[in-house]
């Protein structure tokens, strides 16, 4: 736990004391036979804790299937709640998840951290699921009684979960270095997993309902089947994703290998682009499908020969045609990516202006793919904020005046507003895409001294 800072040492460490004084030191006092009148007995808790550590360890020995953001397993958890005390309940967390390895450091710290949260949510899920009755629903077999009260108990565990998590001072516990700055962030963490939780919690409750039913355990735990469905669907998924970044990683990396001036540049593209989509209020996929199209939009320089794209000082009228016929060799290396979606129509419309000066088929306003104009603004502003062969970075604020200058003629004037919105409120760290002896630092300035205008495309000598 060394590589925590001391506040977040302290969260993980208070988390897992109260997940640990809910099973060990409030079992000793769980009576024999609980209100509700379901039995409590031992091999009940062994058989569940085992069966979640067992389904967790399995899903985690795949490596192309990391594990679902919501647990793999939760219905587990859940039926324990339904069916234990709340203190027998906890317990069903404990071992798998203090003995299951993860996958980065700090393993012990993460270690706690999972066994405290999910001992805590599983425990209050419990205490409501019994004070509202529905135990007793779950001992008659009373579905319309035991999915309000299982309902309920979702509610909290979701809840929970959700709150630890927000409280995290440090993002090096959380999974994906994920940290949760503000209440609004915790209402959107909280929507986002309450819909897979939901789903959880009806397979859960189908377990009690089958385990007090005359069928018993073993029916109860036939319900993980249509669960290790879903895992395997998540783990193709998860298997395709990796293939679909590995392919775009590839193709970036030829770009940077050839036009050494400009490297680093696409991936600054995909992160503009992805900072203008989000504040049109874009939702998360085609987002995503934004960012390929930033990263991806100059893939056609690999058709370009080098000596152009590195030239020093402006390109002659032959060159210049040569080098507009990049974006076409882009869409032709990618138009049959299916997932890029409308990213190939940005890689071949970027450089389209909105006056119809652009190329290479001289589209006009609304002509223009909407992914096509918000590339063409995120691809403008690094250029002019990064230092190339043939110009010099300009201030962040220099560019952005510069876009707005030229938004309604050259760039949509929604795209430009949005990515100023952004940076406004963001910030924005430029790097200098070269070798170049004076690095920028971070900050919203870039440290090159300003030289002459980095060039917008469809001006003479422009080769982004």
């Amino acid at each position: 736990m060394e590589a925590l800072p001391a506040r977040a040492r302290a969260y993980v460490v208070r988390v897992t004391v109260l997940g640990l004084l809910c099973p060990l030191f409030l079992v000793p006092s769980v009576p024999v036979s609980p209100p509700g009148g379901a039995r409590f007995s031992w091999w009940a808790v062994a058989l569940l804790a085992a069966v979640y550590a067992g389904c967790e360890r399995l899903a985690r020995s795949r490596p192309a299937a990391a594990p679902h953001p919501g647990g793999t397993f939760h219905p587990v958890l859940l039926a324990g709640a339904f069916l234990l005390p709340p203190s027998a309940a906890a317990l069903v967390a404990l071992p798998g998840a203090l003995l299951l390895p993860v996958e980065q450091r700090p393993y012990l710290a993460r270690r706690l951290w999972r066994a405290g949260r999910l001992v805590l949510a599983v425990w209050a899920a419990s205490r409501v699921h019994l004070a509202v009755g529905g135990r007793d629903a779950v001992a008659d077999c009373d579905v319309p009684g035991a999915l309000g009260t299982a309902g309920a108990a979702v509610l909290v565990f979701c809840l929970v979960l959700t709150l630890l998590d927000g409280g995290i001072p440090a993002p090096g516990v959380l999974p994906r270095g994920r940290r949760i700055p503000a209440p609004a962030a915790w209402w959107r963490l909280f929507l986002g997993s309450l819909a897979p939780i939901t789903v959880h919690g009806l397979a859960g409750l189908m377990m009690a309902l089958l385990w007090r039913s005359p069928y018993g355990p073993v029916a109860a735990l036939l319900v993980l089947l249509p669960m290790g469905v879903s895992w395997w669907a998540f783990a193709q998924y998860h298997r395709e994703r990796a293939a679909h970044q590995a392919t775009i990683r590839a193709l970036v990396q030829a770009v940077d290998i050839k036009d050494g001036y400009t490297r680093g540049h696409s991936e600054r593209v995909g992160r503009a682009s992805m900072m203008i989509a989000r504040e049109l209020g874009m939702d998360d996929e085609r987002v995503e499908v934004l960012r390929f199209a930033g990263i991806l939009h100059d893939v056609g320089k690999l058709g370009v020969p080098t000596r152009l794209l590195t030239k020093n000082g402006p390109l002659t009228p032959e060159e210049r045609r040569v080098i507009e016929l990049h974006p076409e060799y882009g869409h032709e290396m990618v138009r049959g990516i299916s997932f890029l979606g409308e990213a190939r129509a940005a890689v071949l419309h970027h450089h389209e202006r909105l006056d119809g000066a652009g190329y290479p088929y001289g589209l006009a306003g609304s002509q223009i793919p909407e992914s096509a104009r918000v590339v063409a603004v995120a691809d403008a502003f690094d250029a002019m904020t990064s230092t190339r062969s043939y110009s010099r970075a300009r201030p962040v604020s220099v560019a952005l005046e510069e876009l707005r200058r030229c938004a309604g003629t050259h760039f949509d004037p929604r795209m430009v507003a949005a990515l100023v919105r952004a940076i406004g409120r963001d910030g924005w760290h430029p790097a200098v895409t070269a070798d170049d002896p004076r690095p920028a630092t971070g900050g919203t300035r870039s440290t090159a001294a300003p030289g002459p205008a980095a060039p917008v495309a469809g001006r003479p000598g422009a080769r982004r």
